[in-house]
């Protein structure tokens, strides 16, 4: 066991307990922004890709789409 002892790790998974509990509620605040979103009329899956989207760097994003729109021309849609 590392120096420390029993008090040290006790601490470390206290920490991962509380920051599991901060991603828990984090989760739940998105659920319920995308419920919002809902109800005004948008549609959570669209805005999800869109959030993704946004997230990519343009240069992966500009590849994805040229992909996209070669994948698409071969099976002709």
């Amino acid at each position: 066991m590392a120096e420390g002892g029993n008090g040290q790790l006790k601490a470390y998974i206290e920490r991962i307990e509380n920051v599991n509990a901060d991603i828990k509620d984090r989760m739940e605040d998105r659920k319920e922004i995308y419920s919002e979103l809902k109800s005004a009329g948008y549609t959570p899956k669209i805005v999800r890709k869109l959030v993704a989207r946004r997230a990519m760097e343009k240069a992966k994003r500009d590849e994805e789409d040229a992909l996209l729109e070669t994948y698409e021309g071969a099976v002709g849609l």
